[in-house]
């Protein structure tokens, strides 16, 4: 058993880009994009990431700011594309979100999986630059009080990782949960993704993960087990590792990412309906199972 343990768990974090595969179910849903069109850019001055905005950055500004968002891809991949309907939807919302991997990855074989926990910090560090610099488009239009890291499976320990920042405001953990002490996954030799991580969060965090068939349910459902320090949130959908994150507008992913952002970076009384209080509007979904602890 210890064995099949293992081997789930290192399939977890080394599966490449091309198999990851897509769970389709009965219960897909198609989520309209928000108000803003999207532009998806990797920039000069943060070439190995890959942003996400509304393209009229000129709409922007003053007490109107893009929060944001740090992503780590699963699979390891640096590829800023892997997951672009899911985070063109949260741009859609007004969000400045950052995924590590360029938008055009170069052509060959790809490289052997790798973590750099630092990519995330490297993204929020960018967008900070930016906002302070007076010749970049991003000049004042970002909120850099407000940032969420999140990732999917091995992202998903990224975002963990780098969860003791104090510049981050929430985390979200997608598909993912921090590895046990003893665990020879290739994914703890460069990220600091652990246990041990979860005694450094210091703001809320949730956890969407897929279902007892995700392979990262046990970790998961761990995971909330331990933390006590911060409040959180855990929901489950019964769709497998694979999310839902290419169905249009990321499917019931997309729609809950953004209700969580929302929730957490703009402090929208609607968005927090989705996750406050025992008729919150997710523990009514039937389709979704939901436990938290240190909020209402």
């Amino acid at each position: 058993m210890r064995l099949k343990t293992t081997i789930l768990q290192i399939a977890m974090f080394v599966f490449t880009s091309a198999t990851f595969a897509q769970t389709q179910t009965p219960d897909a849903r198609t989520v309209s994009p928000g108000p803003y069109s999207v532009t998806v850019e990797s920039y000069r001055t943060l070439p190995a990431h890959t942003a996400y905005h509304p393209s009229d950055l000129n709409a922007w500004g003053g007490s109107k700011r893009l929060p944001i968002v740090s992503w780590g891809n699963g699979a390891c991949a640096r590829n800023g594309m892997a997951f672009a309907a899911f985070l063109t939807q949260i741009a859609s919302h007004g969000y400045l979100a950052i995924a590590v991997g360029p938008k055009v990855v170069p052509p060959g074989p790809a490289p052997e999986p790798t973590i750099d926990d630092q990519l995330l910090l490297d993204a929020i560090d960018w967008a900070g630059r930016q906002n302070r610099d007076l010749s970049s488009p991003f000049f004042n239009k970002i909120d850099t009080t407000k940032t969420a890291v999140m990732g999917q499976s091995c992202g998903g320990l990224q975002a963990l990782a780098v969860s003791n920042d104090p510049r981050i405001t929430t985390t979200v953990v997608w598909n993912s949960g921090a590895l046990p002490a003893g665990s020879t996954s290739p994914a703890l030799k460069q990220s600091a993704g652990n246990k041990n991580s979860l005694n450094l969060l210091h703001g809320p965090v949730a956890y969407f993960i897929g279902g007892p068939s995700d392979v990262a349910y046990p970790n998961a459902e761990d995971d909330f087990a331990r933390i006590t320090k911060v409040p959180v949130f855990k929901a489950n959908l019964n769709v497998g590792h694979g999310g839902t994150y290419r169905q249009p507008g990321g499917g019931w992913f997309g729609e809950v990412a953004v209700a969580w952002l929302d929730y957490q970076l703009k402090g929208n009384a609607d968005a927090a309906k989705w996750f406050v209080g025992s008729d919150c509007r997710l523990c009514k979904e039937p389709v979704w199972s939901v436990e938290k602890k240190g909020m209402q």
